[in-house]
């Protein structure tokens, strides 16, 4: 709960609450679901009731847990795309932008990466 009022950003709260938002993403189609359904009976139309229960609510509701899916998958990857970047250069033994080098260490961060000189 702290890092959603980390205001410098020093950890990534996305892959934490992932999983939450799916779970609602996922109850919020199901009623959209029920409402498309009940709707379309309320229209005193069994023909169309049927047709949106048996193909357009499932149809709509695979599509849009699909869709966000996909997104939610794309944002972790990405965050975890940066979480290994940076775990990479603090191997290397540079420093991750925004991170200083311990000072009770007097370590110093390497010199920036520049082409060697051209002859």
């Amino acid at each position: 709960m702290k890092q959603l009022f980390d205001f410098n950003f020093e950890s990534f709260v996305t892959p934490k609450i992932v999983k939450i938002v799916y779970i609602l993403i996922t109850v919020g189609l199901a009623v959209l679901y029920l409402a498309m359904v009940i709707t379309a009976f309320a229209s005193k139309n069994a023909g169309l009731g049927i047709f949106v229960l048996l193909i357009v609510g499932p149809l709509v509701t695979i599509i849009y847990l699909a869709l966000a899916r996909m997104g939610l998958e794309s944002l972790v990857a990405t965050i975890r795309t940066a979480e290994y970047t940076g775990e990479l250069v603090r191997l290397a033994g540079g420093t991750i932008p925004g991170h200083h080098p311990d000072a009770s260490t007097g370590q110093q961060a390497p010199p920036p990466y520049s082409a060697p000189p051209q002859a």
